[in-house]
């Protein structure tokens, strides 16, 4: 059986019995206030307000008990709290706030309470614990006549409420950099419980979550945000499979983080003879990090735009690239302060401040891409030369298998070749790709033995298998053969019918095709064309459809101004139940629905989806109809899918989260989703967005409307 951090009710009764010398009665009964007596010093206090049980705590008016004991007693209406003081002795108290401090001989710490202070009617209560804590007074319940004895002449120290300890971090420990937390507990763990530790200030008992996730005792790495300074509190604290807090503690931390940058990937004196995975190590939360590549003479190689600051960057010399370089990695902290590390490089007479050397050393690589060998070319192929070195001038050739005699097919100066060849070329050959360095030295890659089948082949192009088709698309023809004319036609898939939709137009020409209302419904579109002085050739047929009805098209949720207002509060009560960053989500809403005025609808029906994020598939509402993109013989057309509908936007909301907090894919985004920073990078290392500025507009959002601060929470 898994530990549980409260512990069993009976083994929770007998140590309260022990430290505060009553029985308490079932943790989840409460008692009316005129079910408790209360006596001070042998006094009995009657009246109103009088104590009452909750949650098997005995809850008591905290200035009625703390007056009658000679503490002074204060309360802060701004900000909720109650402060009790008695000579050295102080506790400082939040309404509805778990955190406790405590002060007394020059020091204070901090803990955690089961029951949260609050107010009934217009007067405070607190757990008597917490009194006894902060004056150090004696307490006795007795069962029989239902009564809690206080006795001030005798004295107690004060008793944590639970028996979990943060021992990673020692009381007012100051943190540098990145830390380790770790937790110890003796009580058992109920199954599915959770552990979050948070950074709390401690003027205002709010902060955010650092680390959270189901080892209780293993350990987490803390990434400080540098913005954070000064004296804060360390809280740990334990849920359980409902959200019920369990246990926790507190420690007080200073934070005066040294921030530190260092290159990873490269190594002292290394000799790069291939492509390096380069990334940076921080003691500080960056926001993105940039690498700067510098050649032997001083000059700029490369430098990088805005990457993932946990993740990789790849790079490749270049031939050129050979002997001393050097490397660097600048991070970025959340306000754009910019931090780099040493240079790693590879001549300390060269880089005086490097701190570590390496070499580029590289051999000339020439290879053709785009065919394989034994390849049967039928279709358009795109070639293209991968290499390491610059080049003036590339041809792509053919050779002869049985003679050697070459052709060129193509000389450019470093582009791509899109080649589909014709009847002429049928039978086998050879393919390679030749290059002029920007010294005048050739080279060639080894060549690639394909086939050419040579059957005269027209391909559609301008629209796709189950498109529909709603408006204008543009039409042309790719062919193997040199085209007299060309022309479209609809046939019907049941009867055959042809309907020509234009003929005799230029092959080289692209069509432009409006439908008319008398087109509507279901076709296949084909091209005809002629070659060779009246020889027909066919492309295949596309089935698609002609679609002349109302479209409709993505409206508002709500009204531009309003949209902040709905997605935040979404985004907060997701994150209570998921731990994910509010701040994230919300921008994430943003970004994807352009502040709530673009969210699908059924395109035919008009059908609301509610669906924030473009998730496909089947929802509790169904599916509406809406546009995707597909690529048919190498142009991207648009196709109907099915995306998830709902009832409302919570729905959806919430339906997107479950999205990511089920499956593999996105289990390095659950480790860091409560960090909104750390979050939008791992949603993009998990191929959540094809935009590789996605994390960067997702940032750009959170920062410019101050999103962080719908993470703040309290404990």
């Amino acid at each position: 059986m898994n530990k549980i951090i409260k512990r069993s009710w009976q083994n929770f009764l007998l140590a309260l019995a022990l430290v505060l010398g009553f029985a308490m009665l079932p943790a989840k009964e409460s008692f009316a206030a005129s079910d408790i007596r209360l006596v001070i010093d042998g006094m009995e206090i009657s009246g109103s307000p009088s104590p009452f049980i909750e949650s098997g705590r005995t809850l008591v008016p905290v200035r009625l008990v703390s007056e009658q004991l000679g503490a002074q007693v204060m309360w802060n209406g701004q900000d909720r709290t109650v402060s009790i003081t008695k000579g050295s002795r102080s506790v400082l108290l939040r309404i509805d706030s778990r955190l406790v401090a405590y002060g007394g001989g020059g020091t204070e710490s901090y803990n955690l309470t089961d029951v949260s202070p609050k107010i009934v009617g217009d007067r405070t209560f607190v757990p008597l614990r917490l009194v006894s804590n902060a004056l150090g007074v004696g307490i006795k319940w007795d069962n029989a006549s239902r009564t809690v004895f206080v006795d001030s002449s005798v004295t107690s120290a004060i008793e944590p409420f639970f028996d979990m300890k943060i021992s990673s971090l020692f009381p007012n420990e100051t943190i540098t950099g990145s830390a380790v937390l770790k937790s110890e507990f003796q009580s058992e763990i109920p199954s599915g419980a959770t552990i979050k530790y948070l950074l709390i200030d401690p003027a205002t008992a709010r902060g955010i979550v650092i680390a959270q996730g189901n080892q209780i005792g293993g350990e987490y790495k803390y990434l400080p945000n540098l913005s954070d300074k000064g004296k804060r509190v360390m809280v740990t604290a334990v849920y359980d499979a409902n959200g019920h807090f369990l246990s926790g503690d507190a420690v007080p931390v200073q934070l005066a983080v040294v921030p530190s940058v260092s290159l990873t990937g490269i190594e002292e004196g290394q000799t790069i003879s291939d492509s390096v995975s380069l990334g940076a190590k921080t003691n500080f939360s960056a926001a993105y990090v940039t690498y700067e590549i510098t050649s032997r003479n001083g000059s700029k190689i490369f430098a990088t735009e805005e990457s993932d600051p946990y993740g990789q960057y790849k790079w490749t010399p270049m031939l050129e690239d050979n002997g001393d370089v050097s490397f660097k990695v600048t991070a970025y902290d959340h306000s754009g302060n910019a931090y780099s590390s040493p240079s790693v490089a590879t001549s300390a007479s060269i880089y005086p401040d490097s701190a570590v050397k390496a070499r580029a050393q590289v051999e000339r690589r020439l290879e053709l891409r785009g065919v394989k060998p034994g390849d049967a070319v039928d279709k358009p192929v795109t070639l293209w030369a991968d290499r390491n070195f610059d080049v003036s001038r590339t041809d792509y050739i053919l050779r002869d298998m049985n003679t050697g005699a070459e052709q060129i097919l193509k000389s450019t100066g470093y582009e791509s070749f899109k080649w589909f060849p014709g009847p002429e070329l049928k039978g086998g050959w050879e393919l390679m790709v030749r290059v002029t360095d920007t010294r005048g030295a050739s080279y060639e890659s080894m060549p690639i033995n394909v086939s050419v089948p040579g059957t005269p082949k027209l391909l559609l192009s301008g629209v796709g298998p189950n498109q529909v088709i709603t408006g204008q698309v543009k039409l042309k023809v790719q062919s193997n053969v040199a085209l007299d004319s060309i022309s479209f036609a609809l046939v019907n898939p049941t009867t055959g019918t042809r309907m020509v939709i234009a003929g005799g137009i230029d092959a080289l020409a692209e069509y432009s095709y409006t439908p008319a209302s008398v087109d509507g419904g279901s076709w296949n579109m084909e091209a005809t064309g002629t070659y060779d002085s009246g020889k027909a050739i066919t492309s295949e047929m596309v089935p698609l459809t002609v679609y002349t009805g109302k479209i409709y098209t993505p409206v508002p949720i709500i009204e531009k101004d309003k949209f902040l207002g709905m997605a935040s509060q979404m985004g907060q009560n997701s994150q209570q139940m998921t731990g994910m960053s509010a701040a994230l989500q919300t921008a994430q809403a943003i970004l994807e629905t352009g502040w709530g005025q673009s969210v699908p609808v059924d395109k035919y029906t008009g059908q609301l989806s509610y669906n924030l994020f473009g998730i496909k598939g089947t929802g509790p509402a169904g599916s509406v109809t809406s546009n995707t993109w597909e690529e048919y013989n190498g142009t991207t057309y648009r196709i109907d899918a099915e995306f998830r509908a709902y009832k409302n936007a919570s729905e959806g909301w919430n339906d997107h989260k479950s999205f990511l907090l089920g499956g593999a894919r996105y289990e390095q985004f659950r480790t860091v989703m409560h960090d909104s920073i750390q979050g939008a990078w791992a949603l993009k290392r998990a191929g959540y967005a094809t935009d590789s500025k996605y994390p960067l507009k997702l940032m750009d959002i959170i920062k410019r409307y101050n999103l962080q601060k719908l993470d703040e929470t309290g404990i």
